[in-house]
């Protein structure tokens, strides 16, 4: 059977290695360590198809490191053991990739912690969850951390381009890209998901010449979306169905994704996590109880696990399908965010600013500040934001019932100055 595109094209140095040039650039912080050749056991955090593993592979090629290699899919901590008791053999100079390592329960997890405090092993670890919910204490403190980016636009369609001269140049065929809109959308930043989808464009046709336009590809992958789906990645299709049409207010396609992850053994606490952000970001203020729901049900999830985990999570998917909607808690803090990016670090007022000494008190450290509850309705007017970003509005209350009624009290507070 002949190896997918996928393997094929993986890069076999860090120059021809695409994207996460914040990582191994020239000059960039893991490129240096593994120039070293002195490097830490890591956390690989970042979506599917963006090259952890074959990071990990690049890492024990270019410091000739004997290389282990595990899924917490299918190995227990004998698998574990067995492997530490190899690795002792190459005296640290050994690396073990956990790919999913966010699937390790804590014992498997506890298993490695001595190998790595020893140095029997540099750890490498690939997840596509955050770790700090998932990779035990620990352990985490004793790896750092990278995140990967989603791949750029520039580095898709060089691929695509490299994908096309291999097949062309293996072949008897000539391959035209006319449109490559479709395939870059499809491929969500996924480089795996990308070469998938061109290979399973150009191996449906058998013209020797091969025109590859956005009608023939949505048409080829929506035909043959389970072969298309080769290595699991509907798993992340179907996650995000679920989470847009709970955003979209359709409890009954909701549930019906709810249950499709149900029915593929997805984890019960992947799935409340999610819903516990969606909660604060899609809903917000509209509707405060949803946080709180989401938040029990998430620690109902893990108290009770499956199969009646299904009900809880059947319970939180349709509340928070039928409540209001609201994003400006989510798009205030991206608007802060920015801003404080742009400005740096601003000086705060000076009635603001705590003062422990009796030097700060007489340079005016707290001077002249108002104690909101000793005033009418609990508010005073004064200037909170620094100076030079004074009367910025970054929380927009949205248009529902809730946040009506706060910004007819923000307005009724702060008349004109943030535009209520």
């Amino acid at each position: 059977m002949p190896k997918p595109l996928a393997e094929i094209l993986r890069p076999d140095s860090l120059d021809t290695y695409l994207g996460q040039r914040h990582l191994v650039g020239e000059n960039a912080v893991l490129r240096k360590s593994i120039e070293s050749g002195n490097i830490p056991s890591m956390i690989l955090w970042g979506p599917p198809g963006v090259g952890k593993t074959t990071l990990a592979l690049l890492i024990a090629k270019q410091l000739n490191r004997v290389f282990f290699t595990l899924s917490a899919v299918s190995s227990g901590v004998k698998d574990v053991r067995a492997v530490i008791e190899q690795a002792g053999k190459a005296q640290g100079d050994a690396i073990l990739f956990i790919d999913e390592i966010h699937r390790f329960s804590k014992s498997q997890q506890d298993s490695l912690l001595a190998a790595v405090e020893k140095g029997i092993i540099t750890l490498i670890g690939a997840t596509t969850e955050n770790p700090s919910f998932e990779v035990i204490s620990p352990l985490l403190s004793r790896c750092q951390v990278y995140i990967l980016k989603e791949l750029e636009v520039e580095d898709l369609v060089l691929l695509l381009e490299k994908a096309r001269e291999h097949v062309e140049n293996n072949s008897a065929r000539k391959i035209t890209i006319k449109e490559n809109e479709a395939l870059l959308r499809i491929s969500g930043g996924d480089a795996r998901k990308l070469l998938n989808a061109f290979e399973l464009v150009t191996g449906s046709q058998q013209d020797t010449h091969i025109e590859i336009n956005n009608a023939i590809v949505l048409d080829l992958i929506q035909q043959n979306l389970v072969l298309y789906d080769k290595s699991g990645e509907m798993h992340y299709d179907i996650i995000s169905a679920f989470i847009k049409s709970v955003r979209g207010s359709d409890p009954n396609a909701a549930v019906y994704y709810l249950a499709r992850m149900i029915e593929a053994g997805e984890d019960a606490k992947f799935i409340a996590r999610r819903l516990v952000i969606l909660a604060a970001e899609d809903i917000g203020n509209a509707n405060p109880n949803a946080l709180l729901l989401a938040t029990e049900g998430f620690q109902a999830v893990n108290l009770i696990g499956m199969p009646e985990s299904r009900i809880i999570l059947s319970q939180i998917t349709t509340y928070l399908a039928c409540s209001p909607k609201s994003n400006a808690a989510y798009m205030a803090i991206g608007k802060a965010q920015k801003v404080v990016r742009q400005t740096g670090d601003l000086p705060v007022p000076l009635p603001l600013r705590n003062a422990p000494t009796k030097l700060m008190k007489e340079v005016g450290y707290g001077k002249d500040y108002k104690y909101a509850h000793d005033f009418p309705g609990s508010f005073a007017w004064q200037e909170f934001l620094p100076e030079k970003i004074s009367g910025t509005t970054f929380y927009d209350p949205g248009d529902n019932a809730r946040e009506k009624e706060q910004r007819t009290r923000l307005k009724a507070l702060w008349k004109s100055k943030y535009g209520y």
